[in-house]
């Protein structure tokens, strides 16, 4: 007789546990998403990070459903963007003094840097934040063409 209260508790908490686990469903935010039906257009003319920031977000929009962690994601995501990268380093050598080398204190972390590696820490930070942007609202990708999302 003993028995049958233990089992209906046991019952009771493990349906508990499950409702615990299906909150966290529930707690999407489709608020936070990126609207992708809007382009960048003149804007990549006055910031030449533009290119890079779009690429990061379209690709990292589109493998966010991987199931790997988000910083594996992250690393695929500025991997797939890297012609954009280099681009933006390529214009960045022409703006500076040739050969100059010169580094500066980053204004984030305070360590000497140089335009090259702030660029790249830029692609990594936004790629991990749009691949956890995206999961945390359960977005939706940019529509893929030819095996890309499209507006690359």
């Amino acid at each position: 007789m003993i028995r049958k209260p233990v089992m209906a508790a046991l019952a009771l908490a493990t349906l508990g546990l499950a409702a615990c686990e299906n909150g966290h469903d529930t707690m999407a935010n489709p608020k936070i998403c990126a609207d992708f039906k809007t382009a960048p257009g003149a804007t990549a003319a006055a910031d030449p990070s533009m290119p890079v920031e779009e690429c990061t977000r379209r690709w990292a929009y589109s493998l966010a459903g991987s199931r790997d962690s988000a910083e594996v994601v992250a690393d695929a995501v500025v991997a797939a963007c890297a012609a954009q990268l280099s681009k933006w380093n390529q214009a960045s050598l022409g703006q500076s003094a040739a050969g100059s080398g010169e580094q500066a204190l980053s204004l984030t972390t305070g360590q000497p840097t140089n335009p090259l590696a702030e660029h790249s820490a830029f692609a990594q930070g936004r790629a991990l934040l749009y691949v956890v942007q995206a999961r945390a609202g359960r977005c939706k990708a940019p529509p893929i063409e030819n095996g890309a999302p499209t507006g690359l």
